[in-house]
């Protein structure tokens, strides 16, 4: 299987793209990790992106889409992949689809987490954490025994700077104008699945489990 996986802030893609890694013979592929993996096998972009990193820089469109190309390419790519976190605008959806031909591959699907922005909210802003420990509380899903306490170590709970509303209402803003026209552009390739984020971590992982099994 060579797949894409896309959602909203909040939506729950990373926590379904590891749990498909595990299930799934298949590369799970983010920019985070395929920077830090080309750096350390000093891969000729590799070495590329470093001079960027270092200096603080957003490393550049077209050594990104290099290092995707390097990628695909390692032994570990040939049962299949999950790209995460890439292509996140339109330019880089293009971009892969060059790649893609250029070696020969297809891509069977992108999975799409859809869940609805007052979900995302109330989900993203309800979130507590605790300072002491860093354990994971929700107002309404995960209450603590004690309000304001963690059931770990007793230690205050917090919301975080970037879990109020304000932030996250940015961060849709942003998905908005930026990724979601990457997720249009594969809707005329008819690649989307949509799959709903609403449920336990199991049942929306049941969901996709279905979804790839009809690929």
């Amino acid at each position: 299987m060579r797949l894409l996986i896309m959602g909203a802030p909040g939506a729950g893609k990373g926590t379904q793209a590891g749990l498909i890694k595990d299930a799934f013979p298949i590369a799970h592929i983010s920019t985070g990790d395929m920077f830090r993996k080309a750096i350390a096998m000093q891969t000729p972009m590799g070495k590329v992106a470093k001079t960027y990193i270092d200096k603080g820089d957003l490393v550049p469109d077209e050594v990104t889409i290099e290092l995707v190309r390097e990628r695909l390419q390692e032994e570990d790519c040939k049962n299949g992949f999950l790209l995460d976190g890439f292509p996140r605008t339109v330019e880089q959806a293009v971009a892969l689809d060059n790649i893609l031909k250029d070696l020969n591959i297809k891509l069977d699907a992108v999975l799409n987490i859809a869940v609805d922005d007052k979900y995302l909210i109330d989900r993203i802003t309800g979130r507590r954490v605790c300072l002491s420990c860093g354990a994971s509380y929700h107002v309404v899903a995960n209450k603590p025994k004690v309000e304001g306490k963690c059931d770990s170590c007793g230690g205050d709970l917090i919301q975080r700077p970037d879990d109020s509303e304000e932030t996250i209402k940015n961060r849709l803003a942003v998905y908005y104008q930026k990724t979601k026209p990457v997720l249009d552009y594969y809707v005329k390739q008819e690649l989307v699945k949509d799959v709903p984020g609403v449920g336990n971590i199991d049942e929306i992982f049941a969901n996709i489990k279905k979804v790839l099994g009809e690929i």
